[in-house]
């Protein structure tokens, strides 16, 4: 059985793409993706990303509650994109068909508008199967999509980080176990 997971949900300012269907997102281009990420000074951030997932960790470690709010509310204010990536059931494995998503991320961060911006990627899971093991899980996917950009596609390792919050920030609460809460971030800090 095939995972799905997803690059989180776009910013208010960008394009928000539809997620139904790989095939819809293979169509958006290189333009789209840097107007996506593009940083712009009023939307600098101030967000640590290693202590936001520390956080992640002492929630699952403690079995905490998804109604005591997301982690952070600075991600909806930050540059991001949403491009399906599709990786084998509980693997970090992703699978060859989603190479070329990650190649037009890729391509978009060799812009010189997003050259030299610092780029968080962010693993999360749906609620399905254990807190510790689906905060695991999203960082061993986060650190995958960071490891073909960074060797695959000769994105500077300096310029990126992968962290995983596992499912301590649901997409849709409401259906703690809905694919659309399988998806991967990637946010946009600015230098």
């Amino acid at each position: 059985m095939i995972t799905r997971l997803t690059i989180a949900a776009a910013a208010a300012f960008a394009i928000v793409l539809p997620m139904a269907s790989a095939d819809a997102q293979t169509t958006m281009t290189r333009n789209e993706i840097v107007n996506s990420l593009f940083q712009t000074e009023g939307t600098v951030a101030r967000l640590d990303p290693i202590a936001l997932e520390r956080e992640a960790a002492v929630r699952a470690a403690s079995g905490g509650d998804n109604a005591t709010g997301p982690l952070s509310d600075n991600f909806r204010r930050l540059p991001q994109i949403s491009i399906e990536i599709n990786f084998d059931r509980g693997s970090a494995r992703i699978m060859p068909r989603s190479y070329h998503a990650v190649g037009l991320i890729a391509d978009a961060i060799h812009t010189p508008y997003l050259m030299g911006q610092r780029l968080v990627v962010v693993g999360h899971t749906d609620a399905t199967g254990g807190r510790e093991l689906n905060l695991r899980l999203s960082k061993e996917r986060a650190a995958s999509v960071m490891n073909a950009l960074t060797t695959t596609f000769n994105v500077p390792p300096s310029q990126m980080v992968a962290i995983g919050l596992g499912e301590e920030q649901l997409q849709d609460p409401g259906n703690p176990n809905a694919a659309i809460n399988r998806r991967v971030q990637i946010i946009n800090l600015g230098q």
